[in-house]
């Protein structure tokens, strides 16, 4: 019995001790104190680096060089004015870019103006400004405009009907690769929500 005793005491003189080790993981060792840093340290100042000319490379080519130069807050749009997407890099060029060549943050947004591989450069970038709708209470200049951009110049809550100039009652279902002919209102005339009708053909047609 008092063998029995003297072990049960044994143990809860233990039993304290056991619980004040230290957390261990599967492993055995003592599981670390790490401090993880969240914000970097004030004062840095923005890193930059050298953007290349990269007017008349591919897009995809000019994206991956820009990319190795530090360089990764990229996009592009259609330097026609179209509104076209970019949607396979590789069938595109590059006509413009924003900024210009030189030492700029690399955090900066690169803009690349494209056209694609078999067409010409413009003499300017038609698409350089986003279009911004009509907000003076006049009808905007829609004619020779692609249907995109001309649904882009008018407010969003614009009613809008658009039609075949040619007479072959064909159905615009992408914009981009239609033009605006005729335009009703008139551009210059007092506008406040009316409905607007536009005539339209291919843009690659000349209009009747």
């Amino acid at each position: 019995m008092r063998a029995r005793t003297a072990a049960a005491a044994a143990a809860a003189v233990l039993l304290p001790l056991t619980a004040c080790e230290p957390t261990r993981t599967d492993t055995g060792a003592p599981t670390p104190s790490v401090s993880v840093p969240t914000t970097p340290p004030t004062g840095e100042a923005p890193k930059t680096a050298e953007l290349p000319d990269l007017a008349g490379k591919g897009l995809q080519t000019a994206q991956d060089t820009a990319q190795e130069a530090g360089f990764y807050n990229l996009t592009s749009h259609d330097a026609t004015g179209r509104g076209r997407m970019q949607i396979s890099d590789r069938g595109w060029k590059v006509c413009f870019q924003t900024p210009a060549p030189g030492e700029h943050p690399v955090t900066g947004k690169i803009d690349f103006g494209t056209v694609k591989l078999e067409e010409d450069c413009p003499a300017s970038d038609a698409g350089a400004e986003s279009a911004k709708p009509a907000d003076d209470g006049k009808m905007p200049n829609l004619v020779g405009k692609s249907v995109r951009a001309a649904f882009d110049t008018l407010p969003s809550n614009a009613s809008i009907q658009t039609t075949d100039a040619s007479g072959q009652d064909r159905i615009v279902l992408n914009g981009a690769n239609w033009k605006v002919c005729t335009q009703t209102p008139a551009a210059g005339a007092a506008f406040d929500g009316e409905p607007v009708t536009l005539r339209t053909v291919k843009y690659e047609e000349t209009c009747p």
